[in-house]
């Protein structure tokens, strides 16, 4: 078996029994702020060539970094067999659909199938609403007695799923962040710093925990970090480790990994690791200028950026679509959806502000908007008091709203083109409402909502029983996210850390230090 980065999350798997493109993403992402890094716009015309005719095509989920209908619609056959995660929506399936394409093969969570002979595939689903309603989703190919699992940036909570079907000889896993917290927020830049170096260290506690919980013969860093080459953005780049940023590139990961002896393999687009007895790898470019890349970072950023900075002037002329009624527009929209999760609604419990701001060079005034959880209304914002805002270019809000976007995290939010203020702790469910921005994301966004609300299931807790870590006896499943705290916990000091996402509980109180509401069952064994 060969596999072969296409840049990003994006690989080539290529065996006896077939072929599968996976998270192919070519053009620039979220409002073109996100590149991939190392840049996949110079590939050798075979490796093209395979990459088109693949006998399958993979997406793990709707995300603009995975799913690039630009070139998803401009390079591979209407026909292609197309392997769909199990998610309880058939969101994918519709998207899909609706670019023309016409097979399908829907796979059920976790279970092998055989696509081709010789060729099997499982696909583990992540469907928690923090990813978004439509979910996201692991790949483990197994063909030519290898096993390769595509993690990518699926946080699945059940590692021992993942590694249920045999000894991993390759795992591609994400480690770097794909999040705006806390870049965008207002923040004095001391403690900007401390939050990204904060959240960088989380990113890593979450990865080893998958690598060490997979066992993998040799781990592949992937699904990022992208770049930023718009001048606005720029800063957003990990050169040097001085910037208030959450991405790091591959070699600050390559480094952990060796330094706990594992072997990880640097890959860049057009890296191709035959995993066979010895792993061999093999890069399009000499060695030397490939550690160029990374030991030379800024001026292969401006080369870069050189190369494409007309095409993002000219992107960035287009923003401004049509003139739309927008607080009209949203009142029809939103109000709906806020009556139909009272629940959530109740959870945010405060108003939140959309500044839709006019740049110096548009006609357009500015506009600002309260949404107001507590009685389900959407109305121009006269001074009320809030809890939350965003303050975002209004192009930029006119062109979600005219494309009716049902996710404002992957449509508008991981751009980083704009400004966020909070007046207390994170409150998941602002974000959750702005990812379910249709009935059907939802109807599962408030049913999530009560979930979370529910009493304690005293038969679930009896059949799960309480574990030990360290000097403390803990519960087994997270209060954010049911992640197997067996797996991602750990005791840092004072605090009880759930790695998966960086949360941290009072190891004395189990009171959450993340977000209110979210306390842990912890004692003194």
């Amino acid at each position: 078996m060969d596999v072969t980065s296409i840049g990003h999350a994006g690989m080539l798997i290529e065996t006896e029994g077939g072929s599968i493109l996976c998270d192919p993403w070519f053009e620039p992402a979220f409002f073109g702020s996100w590149f991939p890094f190392p840049r996949n716009d110079q590939l050798s015309d075979d490796l093209l060539d395979r990459i088109e005719h693949a006998d399958f095509l993979y997406i793990s989920h709707l995300h603009g970094d995975h799913h690039d209908e630009a070139w998803l619609t401009g390079h591979l056959r209407r026909d292609i067999p197309i392997l769909l995660p199990g998610f309880p929506t058939r969101e994918q399936q519709r998207t899909l659909a609706t670019l023309g394409f016409t097979e399908f093969i829907r796979t059920t969570d976790t279970v092998e199938t055989e696509i081709a002979p010789g060729l099997k595939i499982a696909i583990h689903i992540e469907s928690s609403i923090t990813d978004g309603p439509g979910g996201d989703s692991a790949l483990v190919v197994i063909a030519d007695d290898a096993i390769v699992v595509n993690q990518n940036d699926c946080r699945t909570t059940d590692l021992a799923q993942l590694r249920s079907h045999g000894s991993v000889d390759l795992h591609w896993l994400q480690y770097s962040g794909a999040i705006w917290y806390p870049m965008v927020y207002e923040m004095e830049q001391g403690a900007k710093k401390l939050a990204c170096d904060a959240k960088v260290d989380a990113q890593f506690a979450r990865a080893m925990r998958y690598v060490e919980t997979i066992g993998a013969r040799a781990i592949a860093p992937s699904a990022g970090p992208p770049c930023f080459l718009d001048p606005d953005l720029f800063d957003l780049n990990v050169i040097d480790g001085s910037e208030a940023s959450i991405f790091p590139d591959q070699t600050v990961f390559l480094d952990m990994l060796e330094r706990c002896g594992y072997h990880g393999i640097m890959n860049i687009p057009g890296t191709t690791i035959t995993v066979d007895g010895t792993l061999g790898t093999t890069h399009p470019i000499p060695d030397v200028d490939v550690a160029a890349i990374f030991s030379e970072k800024q001026a292969y950023l401006d080369r870069y950026q050189s190369d494409w900075i007309g095409w993002l002037n000219k992107m960035k002329a287009e923003w401004n679509p049509p003139s739309t009624d927008v607080l009209h527009t949203l009142k029809s929209w939103w109000e709906p959806l806020l009556e139909m999760a009272p629940t959530l609604c109740s959870l945010v419990g405060a108003n939140v502000v959309l500044r839709a701001l006019a740049p110096a060079d548009c006609s357009a005034e500015q506009l600002d908007i309260v949404i107001d959880f507590a009685s389900g209304e959407v109305r121009e914002h006269r001074d009320e008091p809030f809890a939350f805002r965003f303050d975002i270019d209004r192009r930029l809000v006119e062109t979600v709203v005219s494309q009716r976007a049902v996710d404002w995290s992957n449509s508008l939010l991981l751009s980083c083109r704009f400004v966020a203020w909070r007046e207390g702790e994170f409150n998941e469910y602002v974000y959750n409402f702005l990812k379910s921005l249709s009935r059907e994301r939802m109807k599962r966004a408030e049913a999530e909502a009560v979930r979370r609300m529910a009493p304690p299931n005293a038969e679930a807790m009896a059949a799960e029983p309480d574990i030990e870590i360290g000097d403390y006896i803990v519960q087994r499943r997270c209060p954010h996210r049911d992640a197997d705290l067996e797996a991602f916990g750990e005791i840092d000091g004072d605090d009880f850390v759930c790695t998966l996402h960086g949360w941290r509980f009072d190891i004395e109180s189990g009171i959450c230090k993340t977000s209110a509401g979210h306390p842990l069952r912890i004692r003194r064994a």
